[in-house]
C-alpha cells in the first residue's frame, strides 16, 4: 500500500491536497498565530532532540548522518508512538508534514516523509 505524505512549510497557505496536516518541530513557529496555522496535530514527540538540532545545525554536510541519528531516535518508545500516530492518518489519506525550517531537504520533516514513505 502506497501512502502520500509531503513536506512543507507551516507558513505557506493550506492547500486542499494536503490532507491532515501535522506539525513536526518541538517549538511553535515564530509569528504564527495558532489559528493560522490549521494544523489536526503538533507532534512534537517526533521532532529530534535539542542535542540533534544543536549538533546539526542544519549543515548541508552533516544531513545524512543527522538522518541515521534522528532515525535512531525516532526507534525510541515516545517518539515510536507519534510516528505511528502519523503513519496512521497516512494509512486512512494524505498527511503533510510542517516544519518551520527554511530548507525543507535538509528538514527533519524531509527525513519523516521518506521513513514513513518507506515503511520504515
Amino acid at each position: 500500500m502506497s501512502i502520500e505524505v509531503r513536506a512543507r512549510r507551516v507558513y505557506e497557505e493550506p492547500l486542499p491536497e494536503d490532507g491532515a496536516r501535522v506539525l513536526v518541530d518541538r517549538v511553535w513557529p515564530r509569528g504564527l498565530r495558532k489559528d493560522a496555522a490549521r494544523l489536526d496535530e503538533w507532534a512534537k514527540d517526533v521532532a529530534p532532540s535539542a542535542g540533534l538540532r544543536a549538533w546539526y545545525q542544519h549543515e548541508p554536510a552533516k544531513f545524512g548522518e543527522f538522518g541515521r541519528r534522528y532515525a535512531a531516535e525516532l526507534a525510541a518508545p515516545g517518539p515510536r508512538e507519534a510516528l505511528d500516530r502519523i503513519r496512521e492518518r497516512a494509512a486512512h489519506g494524505p498527511v503533510t508534514l510542517l516544519t518551520a525550517t527554511r530548507d525543507l531537504s535538509l528538514s527533519q520533516a524531509a527525513v519523516l516523509a521518506e521513513l514513513l514513505r518507506r515503511g520504515s
